[in-house]
């Protein structure tokens, strides 16, 4: 069983940053893709960005320039370092994944997403 554990959300000002973590436990396979997805009150959840076993990484265009996505092989932990950020930002952030497949040029799509955790809340206030 695999399971995926976010933290470090939390409330920040305009302008401010916020590094996310998801610990996954549990079998790993060796091609995946992971990422991070965001939800808002009352909108669809939609795809933040994405890293591939490969390192291959993709970004949703609103974000780009200002998060970045990391993983840290040795303890199993991907990272969603967040910079710049905006009230906008705010949202539940769920880290996801697709265990046997590597990331689309797109990312990773809510469609294929086969794990995801509890999500961590990020407010940001003007």
């Amino acid at each position: 069983q695999v399971h995926l554990v976010e933290s470090g959300g939390g409330s920040v000002q305009s302008g401010g940053s916020l590094r996310l973590s998801c610990a996954v436990s549990g079998y790993i396979y060796t091609a995946y893709c992971m990422g991070w997805f965001r939800q808002a009150p009352g909108k669809e959840r939609w795809g933040v960005a994405a890293i591939d076993s490969d390192g291959r990484t993709s970004y949703a265009d609103s974000v780009k320039g200002r998060f970045t996505i990391s993983q840290d092989y040795a303890r199993n932990t991907l990272y969603l370092q967040m910079n710049s950020l905006k009230p906008e930002d705010t949202a539940m952030y769920y880290c996801a994944a697709d265990f046997g497949d590597y990331c689309s040029g797109s990312g990773l799509a809510l469609i294929d997403v086969n794990y995801w955790g509890q999500g961590t809340q990020v407010t940001v206030s003007s």
